[in-house]
């Protein structure tokens, strides 16, 4: 990164003390990507850690990370967390997968890589299939909150506003608590997912989730009231990912994310109906 063209960085208490957003304004969390590269437009910088929000907050109702929440703090958390032997850590088991495509970049923040809005984020991969919610802070106006689902809105980009902050994304109690399928794919050990499936299911209602994220521009997610059939899940995908949704790059080419995506929800189904 040019160094040269930050000229200041503000360490504020409160996220309200930026009443006026300016083109050249950045908010800094982990600052992955922006010390990655040149960002030439960027003069100011707002750092997020001097706010000291809580990382992680457990409760009945689910688990609020805030966007601040370090990889490796979900990751510890995780580790920490009671096992009684039964489904109960399904959702435990599937944090600690998507977290393990983050071991490269534990100190990057939850908050930033959903941000990124990049297909192959694991924390998107996450916390749509654990169908987190997120909340935003406008500059004016009341807070809002988003799906993750929603969220993203294609490669490298999302529903924030100018000057919009990710403050938290919760994650519901009802989803923690549900069985999962997981699959992914990746043309080299650590290399970049080109397809990542996750299913989860509710065994009391049994409702059937599937999200297919990498392998598209932006998270798809399908939803059945119980676990459907081969062709059920395959007319579902045909209907919710056109051809021209999948992802083209070095990675893998869209007819194989295609194949790959059918060949894995098959899978999930499968392994969930058991």
């Amino acid at each position: 990164m040019d160094l040269n063209t930050i000229t200041e960085v503000r360490r504020l208490a409160s996220a309200d003390a930026v009443t006026k957003w300016e083109n050249g304004f950045a908010w800094l969390a982990g600052g992955t990507w922006l010390f990655s590269e040149p960002q030439v437009t960027t003069h100011t910088l707002i750092d997020l850690e001097t706010l000291k929000w809580p990382s992680l907050q457990a409760s009945k109702d689910g688990l609020e990370i805030a966007a601040t929440c370090r990889v490796v703090e979900l990751d510890r958390f995780v580790e920490k967390a009671p096992s009684d032997g039964s489904r109960r850590r399904s959702a435990a088991n599937v944090v600690a997968r998507s977290l393990h495509l983050s071991k490269s970049g534990m100190r990057r923040t939850v908050g930033g890589n959903i941000c990124m809005s990049l297909p192959a984020g694991p924390m998107i991969s996450l916390t749509a299939a654990l169908e987190g919610v997120c909340t935003l802070w406008p500059r004016t106006g009341k807070p809002r909150e988003v799906p993750v689902i929603e969220f993203v809105t294609g490669n490298h980009t999302n529903v924030l506003a100018p000057g919009e902050l990710l403050r938290s994304i919760h994650l519901p109690a009802t989803a923690l608590k549900k069985t999962f399928g997981f699959r992914r794919f990746t043309l080299t050990h650590l290399g970049r997912s080109e397809v990542l499936l996750i299913g989860t299911r509710a065994p009391e209602q049994q409702t059937f989730l599937l999200t297919i994220t990498a392998a598209t521009l932006r998270p798809v997610q399908l939803r059945f009231e119980s676990v459907p059939s081969a062709r059920e899940v395959k007319e579902a995908i045909d209907e919710a990912v056109p051809f021209e949704l999948y992802l083209d790059d070095t990675h893998g080419s869209p007819a194989h994310r295609q194949h790959l995506t059918y060949y894995f929800a098959e899978q999930i189904r499968q392994e969930l109906s058991a």
